[in-house]
């Protein structure tokens, strides 16, 4: 599972009563080096675990592949150490091997991806690009799903997040079936990008790219890059607790995407393609009898 909590020592200050000096839980964050066929390609910040589902999940984001197949194994190597000692690391490093007949990420490709916990793949910013890469076609997509099912996945999703009770700095994604109403998977990182590359390397090893007839819900906002890489896994549905960006939209309403923010039971914001969702029959008030 990985490194993916850690102790620190902290003071804790109320005011009124004397500080409290006691050990708390951190969520643990490491720079993660993805590399194809020993070239570097990509650094993440991200919380150590599933390394080769976000690694998968991340060349699916990315198109460099379009199914776990294309990649036929990852294996950890030596990298520079972490933390104040120095000490070297086996575990922050990821060199992938690419099935024959896929073509190697470009040089040029290599150069824009850097990313970070907070802002997520940095380089691709165009609907555009998105559009042209993508292998996947969504507004054929005939999922359709109850506006209650929606409504209760943020109270699901939590439930799941375990390393989330031990830090309170954790994000989570999951990926829930809409005919049997099942999470399929939940992943918790430091970076909520992260947490989506390892939901999508997830289905990408068990082979269900594209991931027609699927929700994909995230803790926090949906932002470009989130409802990128769910277009690119052929996701229809994305769902979020908080607000989308402006870009975000864009791309949802050109790719055919269901993109549902402020998700809140009982209530919710569609941005994009509302047709996907089964809107509650709200029933009308009996008459008030007269005195």
């Amino acid at each position: 599972m990985g490194r993916i909590v850690t102790r620190h020592p902290v003071t804790r200050v109320r005011l009124g009563s004397e500080p409290v000096r006691r050990a708390d839980t951190l969520a643990v964050e490491e720079p993660l080096e993805v590399r194809v066929h020993g070239t570097p390609l990509a650094v993440t910040m991200r919380t150590p675990g599933h390394d080769a589902e976000l690694a998968t999940g991340f060349l699916v984001s990315e198109g460099v592949v379009a199914s776990g197949a294309e990649v036929l194994g990852a294996i950890h190597c030596g990298g520079p150490g972490t933390g104040l000692s120095g000490e070297p690391n086996t575990y922050n490093v990821l060199d992938l091997t690419l099935a024959p007949g896929v073509a190697l990420p470009s040089s040029d490709i290599a150069r824009n991806f850097y990313t970070t916990s907070s802002c997520g793949v940095c380089g691709k910013a165009s609907i555009e690009a998105i559009e042209t890469i993508s292998r996947f076609e969504l507004h054929d997509d005939e999922t359709e799903l109850d506006a209650e099912m929606i409504a209760r996945l943020p109270e699901r999703l939590r439930a799941q997040q375990a390393a989330f009770d031990k830090t309170g700095g954790l994000h989570a994604a999951a990926l829930v079936d809409v005919a049997s109403g099942e999470m399929l998977v939940v992943r918790e990182d430091v970076g909520r990008h992260n947490a989506v590359d390892k939901v999508i390397g997830w289905a990408a090893q068990q082979g269900r790219l594209p991931l027609r007839g699927t929700v994909l819900q995230v803790s926090g906002r949906a932002s470009f890059e989130l409802v990128q890489k769910a277009v690119m896994a052929g996701i229809p549905v994305l769902s979020a607790v908080s607000a989308p960006s402006s870009l975000a939209v864009e791309l949802a309403v050109e790719a055919g995407l269901t993109l549902i923010g402020f998700v809140r039971d009982p209530s919710m914001v569609v941005y994009a393609h509302p047709h996907r969702l089964r809107m509650p029959c709200v029933g009308r008030a009996a008459p008030r009898a007269r005195a």
